[in-house]
């Protein structure tokens, strides 16, 4: 950040032409009057949360670390995690149009208004509004959960100028060196002086923070796989990072990989430029995830957290001291527009820890940790949730208090549970049935199922869940198979409670034929009777038993499961005959038949990218996003005897649309590139069928490679790429590709199992055989 420092003299208060929400009286058109009082400082004294300095080794496993160190940090709510050295993550920001050309825009803080307020219904005017996580539906559309016109009445930030980094930079130092009239003071004293402010304010302290900015705002601070690898940068580590915040949600074993949407702020980091004193108040992540945040660059930040399983006791400490604000707002602290004191926390017997981020440091947030801070002057960070499987339990634990609260989630959580249960099922076979003993990947999985594992047992929770609540409905509902894609296109919650549908909806043709209810609020949705009432459900009490069983390790049921999700591995035979001449010599008995196993497709999306609305961005079998990226693992083109992962892009080419890209990611210099998907991978495969004949027998018959499917190993044939890919395009714009779809659908209908007879209670159909 250097060679963008100013002095705080640079500064001129002036009115900002181009922005219009702030009054004259605003922070940036008035001098800073109130000053520093040491004297009266209210600094908390309570103990610090656990450092860790992982070793190069151990930061390669980002999830593999954050598992490692969960036993002792989750009983302190946070930790911090200090990369080892010579991990420095340059930061995109600091690129000069970014840093003097964008703007982003602020929140007004009133600090001291931040615990002692009076509700507003004692006050003439309301203070504004925060702006909410947004969710991006399935059609690419967003849902703004904004609040209601009664809720405008609630204390909340004003909206405050737009700044770029320079501008706000300018101010953040202006303001710092009139409060503390230029002295240089330490993160204790700054410390202590917030809290005087915020308990025994004396003087109106107004700062601007520019919290939760979205993507498409300044971008992240990371560099992502938007930008091309270059093979020799120094760059390309961090793109690649696990710690790289913009790959962290959907590493394998996150279950948030489950989710096809970007829902900002969970899946897709939000970025935070803090000044001095600007806060973050006590709160918890959306649906008790974990989360991880990257200070970038600037001054410190001060963190508090309690841990997880003092959650209530913190939300009653503060409902004690606050009645009226509580009073008047039930939900207080979903707002996260109030701060409390950890020093009132800690007498009322809530354990609250802290610790103080740098630059180049992590911060980890647990489960239902609850959290908060501030800044010790200009900064910028950014934050993003991570869900390892053992937030499961959490996770249906929020969901369940989010219905009793009438609370909308942000995501599907039986999705991310079926989701994890059906990869770890695939895993399961493929160890057992292939033998792939040393797939690092596979046995990941493994070590969350058994009869003890923590999979097994969070499924195995649900099951019971929902077998009491069909059970306690008794007779008088039709039960139906939820057809697969009932929730693909559009969010179902239920009427009532918002709780989400994935897994079970009750409904009913006759009265409400577009409103659907959870398995609590059947009796609730009408008082129709007869057949016109039902329950949809995605899989019947005997299938999700059997899929228990399949992760306790049963070999039939797994056997079940497993020819379920096989075919999303999109299975195909290359065909490859052929014998290495040192394995044909160790042979006491060669053949020209020999031949390799079935080759396997398993596309890991890496970035999903945007669309472009040309012709030659789709066509009829696949919608090309650009900056599209996936990994996938196929022969090495250099030594075909093993076997290496490819880095498949679309790039924009101009005129000529899309360029499609295929890199072998260990070396960079073969790469191959082509206007079409298949004949890129063809090029991969003729050079592979090349390196078979150079080291084979050249007396031997070589039987080589004979085909691929080009779209398939770019992953545009696989079913959760397609639904994130088509979600894209909400309007259906991209007409050759949806029109064709449309045909294909319409020949899909005949064979639609839904022609089948409904299964019933007492007699499921488990995958198209019936029980007895």
């Amino acid at each position: 950040m250097e060679r963008f420092s100013v002095a705080a003299s640079e500064y001129h208060l002036k009115e900002d032409k181009d922005t219009n929400v702030e009054p004259p009286n605003s922070p940036r058109h008035r001098k800073v009057l109130a000053r520093w009082d040491p004297a009266k400082a209210k600094r908390p004294v309570i103990d610090e949360s656990p450092v860790f300095y992982p070793s190069l080794e151990e930061f390669q496993d980002t999830l593999g670390y954050i598992e490692k160190i969960r036993p002792l940090a989750e009983s302190f709510g946070i930790c911090r995690i200090i990369p080892p050295s010579g991990w420095s993550a340059p930061c995109r920001l600091k690129e000069k149009s970014l840093w003097q050309g964008t703007k982003f825009p602020t929140r007004i803080q009133n600090v001291d208004l931040l615990q002692n307020r009076e509700p507003m219904k004692k006050k003439k005017k309301p203070r504004g509004r925060k702006r909410k996580r947004r969710r991006n539906s399935r059609k690419g559309s967003s849902v703004s959960e904004s609040e209601s016109v009664a809720t405008k009445q609630r204390f909340g930030f004003n909206c405050g100028s737009d700044f770029t980094l320079e501008e706000f930079l300018k101010y953040a130092l202006y303001f710092k060196d009139s409060y503390f009239e230029r002295k240089s003071p330490s993160v204790e004293e700054v410390e202590g002086e917030y809290w005087r402010i915020v308990e025994q304010p004396t003087d109106e302290v107004e700062v601007y923070y520019g919290a939760d900015l979205e993507n498409q705002v300044l971008g992240s601070g990371f560099h992502n796989g938007v930008e091309m690898l270059t093979g020799k940068s120094e760059v390309d580590k961090y793109i690649v990072s696990g710690w790289n915040l913009n790959n962290l949600p959907r590493l394998s074993g996150s279950v948030l990989s489950f989710e096809p949407c970007d829902i900002s702020g969970v899946l897709v980091p939000w970025l935070y430029v803090g000044m001095c004193f600007s806060s973050f108040c006590w709160h918890v992540e959306d649906h008790h995830l974990y989360s991880m945040n990257y200070h970038h660059f600037g001054e410190p930040k001060v963190w508090y957290g309690v841990p997880g399983s003092h959650a209530t006791a913190l939300e009653k400490a503060m409902r004690k001291h606050l009645p009226d604000l509580f009073d008047e707002q039930p939900d207080l602290l979903h707002g996260l527009v109030t701060q409390f004191s950890p020093s009132i926390l800690k007498d009322e017997g809530v354990p609250v820890y802290r610790t103080v981020q740098h630059a180049g440091q992590y911060v980890v947030t647990f489960p239902r940790a609850y959290h908060s801070g501030f800044n010790c002057g200009i900064n910028c960070a950014e934050a993003v949730n991570v869900a390892p499987v053992d937030w499961l339990p959490h996770g249906q634990n929020a969901v369940e208090l989010y219905s009793q609260e009438a609370k909308k989630t942000s995501l599907s959580h039986d999705k991310l549970l079926l989701g994890a249960a059906l990869e770890a099922v695939r895993s399961l076979w493929q160890i057992s049935a292939r033998g792939e003993q040393n797939d690092a990947e596979n046995l990941r999985w493994k070590s969350f199922c058994g009869k003890n594992g923590t999979l097994t047992k969070a499924m195995e929770t649900r099951l019971r869940m929902e077998q009491g609540r069909i059970e306690s409905l008794g007779d008088g509902f039709r039960l139906l198979k939820m057809d697969k894609d009932f929730d693909s296109n559009c969010e179902r919650e239920c009427f009532s409670c918002f709780y989400d549908l994935h897994l079970s909806a009750s409904g009913c043709k006759k009265c409400s034929p577009e409103e659907y209810a959870c398995m609590k609020h059947v009796k609730d949705l009408c008082s129709c009777e007869g057949n016109d009432r039902f329950i949809l459900v995605r899989y019947t009490i005997e299938e999700l038993s059997s899929l228990v069983r399949a992760l306790e390790g049963e070999t039939e049921d797994l056997k079940t499961w497993a020819s379920i999700v096989a075919p999303k591995k999109e299975a195909f035979d290359l065909n490859l005959d052929y014998q290495m001449e040192d394995e044909i010599n160790a042979s006491s008995e060669t053949s020209d038949d020999a031949s390799m196993k079935n080759f396997v497709a398993d596309v890991e999306p890496i970035n999903l990218g945007f669309l472009v609305f040309g012709k030659l961005w789709s066509n009829k079998h696949a919608i090309f996003p650009k900056e599209f990226k996936s990994r996938v693992k196929f022969y090495n083109v250099q030594d075909p005897t093993r076997m290496s992962y490819y880095i498949s892009e679309v790039v924009d080419a101009g005129l000529m649309g899309p360029l499609f890209r295929v890199t072998l990611e260990e070396s960079q210099d073969e790469s191959f590139s082509n206007v079409s998907a298949q004949e890129c991978w063809e090029m991969v495969l003729q050079r592979v069928n090349e390196e078979i004949k150079k080291h084979s027998n050249q007396e031997q018959n070589v039987h080589t490679l004979e085909s691929i499917d080009g779209l398939q190993m770019f992953g545009f044939r696989s079913p959760s790429i397609i639904q994130a890919t088509e979600a894209l395009d909400p309007n259906h714009r991209l007409v050759e590709y949806w029109n064709h779809k449309k045909q294909r659908d319409s020949l899909e209908m005949k064979d639609c199992f839904m022609s089948n007879p409904s299964p019933s209670l007492t007699r499921g159909k488990l995958f198209g055989v019936y029980l007895k």
